[in-house]
């Protein structure tokens, strides 16, 4: 554990487990979508922290000597600060830990309109190398009823500007995300926009409501319902059918969903596949979560 004061809570992506958990910024700039409840708190009012307190944190953890490998910047907003403020952190950390391997962070699409590939390949050569995307769907009729700002266009342009820096994309889509209703269309255009990005990682996991799903449902005119455990199946199976990847490495491996699947893609898609029809027509034959394992 480093010794650092964090504005709780703090939030991570899985494979950030053993980083240094730099938080650069509190809370999230947007903060609308209806299915995130990561930052309602008072206490998680959006928020820049200072460039000379980061500066101290550094510190202070490069004299507890403990080792840094790796660094995520939080919270789920650190790209939407300038291209300056965040080169001059990179530095910092360069300077304090010149030995780290890999610099990652959240990144909502609308954080790079006002970065160029060019501003993003220097980042890419500071360290920040890997870029975590939630587009949870590529349909643009799911993402206006969850207010996620963003449409399957402004999604596929970050992206393509992430490639083109020479970054990696670590991708989130959000299965169950459209209720019933929606979620055919929910599934393809996902696959749809999976596919003209070709990411590095694609992982999924499914929607759930921690604190209620009044706010979340109130879009869908009352007609929201989440998916069961068939219908969440279904609709996986409808995604993975239509995905087109060379070699995106996939997880669906969280801790909300029911069936661990992981493999590459496209490579193992049929193998995947078919864990999922086994999973549909003969449940008893494979592994599922139970409820009282499953969680965010």
């Amino acid at each position: 554990m480093y010794p650092l004061e964090y504005i709780e809570p703090v939030f991570r992506p899985p494979s950030e487990w053993k980083s240094l958990i730099l938080q650069v910024t509190n809370g999230c700039s947007w903060n609308r979508c209806t299915f995130c409840d990561m930052y309602t708190n008072d206490n998680k009012k959006f928020r820049p922290k200072k460039l000379e307190q980061i500066e101290q944190e550094l510190i202070q953890i490069k004299q507890s000597s403990l080792p840094v490998h790796r660094v995520f910047l939080a919270d789920g907003d650190a790209m939407m600060l300038p291209f300056n403020r965040l080169k001059d952190i990179l530095l910092l950390i360069r300077q304090y830990f010149p030995d780290v391997g890999r610099i990652s962070s959240y990144c909502l699409p609308r954080n790079l309109n006002n970065k160029t590939v060019e501003q993003l390949s220097q980042l890419k050569g500071l360290g920040l190398s890997l870029m975590y995307v939630g587009c949870e769907s590529g349909d643009d009729e799911v993402l206006e009823l969850i207010e996620k700002g963003e449409t399957f266009d402004s999604s596929l342009q970050a992206l393509n500007k992430i490639k083109q820096a020479g970054m990696k994309s670590s991708v989130m889509i959000l299965n169950g995300l459209g209720g019933p209703e929606y979620s055919k269309q929910h599934a393809i255009n996902s696959a749809k926009l999976m596919n003209a990005a070709q990411p590095d990682y694609l992982s999924t996991l499914v929607v759930s409501f921690p604190l209620g799903e009044q706010r979340f449902a109130e879009n869908f005119n009352g007609k929201f319902r989440q998916l069961s455990q068939n219908e969440l199946f279904a609709e996986m199976a409808l995604l993975l059918k239509a995905l087109e990847l060379n070699k995106t490495i996939f997880r669906s491996d969280h801790a909300s969903n029911y069936l661990v699947l992981k493999g590459v893609l496209g490579k193992d898609k049929e193998r995947l596949v078919n864990q999922i029809d086994m999973a549909l027509n003969h449940p008893d034959a494979v592994h599922l979560r139970k409820e009282w394992q499953r969680g965010l």
